[in-house]
């Protein structure tokens, strides 16, 4: 398998955008190759089949996905109040809108896991160690609330952006960013704060 990360990484964003597009179904080798512009057969010098490509796709999603270093920074010299939870959690949405496809390519691999046993464990562990990962940011960081605390803003903001990407007139009546708020409100309530 080539090595040239540049162009490894070029590929995964053009399979990316394939499955944001297409579908699982859509994907093909030959299809990421078209969206890359690039000669016939080039994905096949870097991904041996179809899984291993799914599995660098999860990994690729998660550094598209992850939050600027230095913006993180900059916003967490907030103090650690429910305030920041919701500041940070308007970030995450924000990054998946500017970043919708990796989000979309993502919801696509979860239900491609639903078929595929060994795509179903990889999303598993992925998502479990990015969740945990998480948490004991979030833990250490000294933001309010405890461990399920953060599970249920995770879930609840999963829910929250899935709706956002997919049908966007669906909650936008009812304001996003006042969701949010309610959202932190009501799972930190000021007097857990510090």
């Amino acid at each position: 398998m080539r090595q040239n990360t540049a162009r490894r990484n070029a590929l995964l964003d053009a399979a990316i955008e394939v499955l944001a597009k297409e579908g699982s179904r859509g994907l093909t080798l030959r299809a990421v190759d078209k969206e890359a512009d690039v000669p016939v057969g080039t994905a096949t010098n870097y991904f041996a089949n179809r899984a291993e490509l799914l599995r660098q796709i999860m990994e690729r999603t998660h550094e598209r996905l992850t939050p600027d270093p230095a913006a993180l920074a900059e916003t967490m010299k907030a103090e650690p109040a429910p305030e920041l939870t919701a500041i940070l959690l308007r970030q995450l949405l924000e990054r998946m809108r500017a970043d919708r496809s990796s989000h979309l390519a993502m919801l696509e691999l979860r239900l491609e896991a639903t078929r595929r046993p060994e795509l179903q464990e990889d999303l598993t562990r992925t998502f479990a160690a990015t969740l945990d990962a998480n948490i004991a940011w979030h833990l250490d960081a000294g933001l309010p609330g405890d461990r399920d605390t953060v599970l249920l803003l995770y879930t609840a903001m999963l829910g929250v952006i899935v709706d956002d990407l997919t049908v966007p007139g669906l909650l936008e009546p009812h304001g996003i960013e006042k969701i949010i708020d309610e959202l932190v409100r009501r799972s930190l309530p000021r007097s857990h704060g510090r």
